[in-house]
């Protein structure tokens, strides 16, 4: 770890201590009384999947068995994605899906630095030697009508407390794309394609990226970012999402 890193975490943590001395700290989930800022109850957390290993070595997909370092699952053998790894925090589920809509829609931008934590914690050997992190982005008419984008607001809290580089505009929506909610894979895929381009002006060229949104379901999005990162000379690009999908 640089200097300049190091330097970043202790300010971040010296934050947290400030925050919790004027802000009596509150679950993220139901508001109840907590121990520290950016923490859940029992009851939210144990409600809670996080991904852990086992899991492919490239999309992060949880196994339901054991297996060695190194796996891939079906999916990416058959056909590999166009990032090198994805990780994601928690499962997307029934107790991660409050936590993920109440801050992409119901305004808890607050809990954008305790996630960014977790996202530390999933995304470590991502990020150990990333030279920047690109949220994924909103088209400008839905960033008008939400008035944030949450990758964004995940993305600069991670690279405060990591110390990575960030720079929120590399990629621009250049289509307002229909929902993805309720779309199947390959419409997914159809949808966002061609959907993004790289801003002009700006080089991404021979440098490792990694793609920062919160939640991974089909990855269609995903990809088709990473797609337009490599063609514009990105060594690595990397995903790492608040959650993710996993199909029983």
């Amino acid at each position: 770890m640089t200097a300049a890193r190091a330097l970043t975490r202790l300010a971040a943590a010296a934050s947290v201590a400030l925050l919790d001395a004027l802000l009596p700290p509150r679950c993220l989930s139901c508001g109840a009384s907590v121990d520290r800022q950016g923490g859940l109850c029992a009851a939210c957390w144990t409600g809670l999947t996080f991904v852990a290993p086992p899991f492919c070595a490239c999309c992060g997909l949880p196994f339901e068995y054991e297996a060695q370092a190194g796996v891939l699952c079906g999916a990416c053998l058959a056909e590999p994605p166009p990032f090198a790894r994805a990780r994601a925090v928690l499962v997307y589920d029934d107790g991660s899906r409050p936590l993920v809509l109440s801050f992409k829609h119901g305004d808890r931008i607050h809990a954008a630095g305790a996630y960014a934590a977790w996202l530390a914690r999933a995304g470590r050997e991502l990020l150990e030697d990333a030279d920047l992190l690109v949220p994924v982005p909103l088209h400008r008419l839905r960033l008008f009508r939400r008035r944030y984008n949450q990758a964004a607001l995940l993305t600069q809290a991670l690279a405060k407390q990591t110390g990575v580089a960030t720079i929120p505009d590399v990629l621009v929506r250049q289509r307002a794309t229909p929902t993805q909610g309720g779309l199947g894979r390959s419409e997914r895929h159809r949808n966002v394609k061609g959907a993004f381009r790289l801003r002009g002006g700006l080089s991404v060229a021979g440098r490792r990226v990694t793609l920062v949104d919160d939640v991974l379901t089909t990855g269609a999005t995903l990809a088709e970012c990473a797609r337009v990162l490599t063609k514009a000379g990105a060594a690595r690009v990397d995903v790492l999402t608040l959650a993710r999908v996993v199909k029983s």
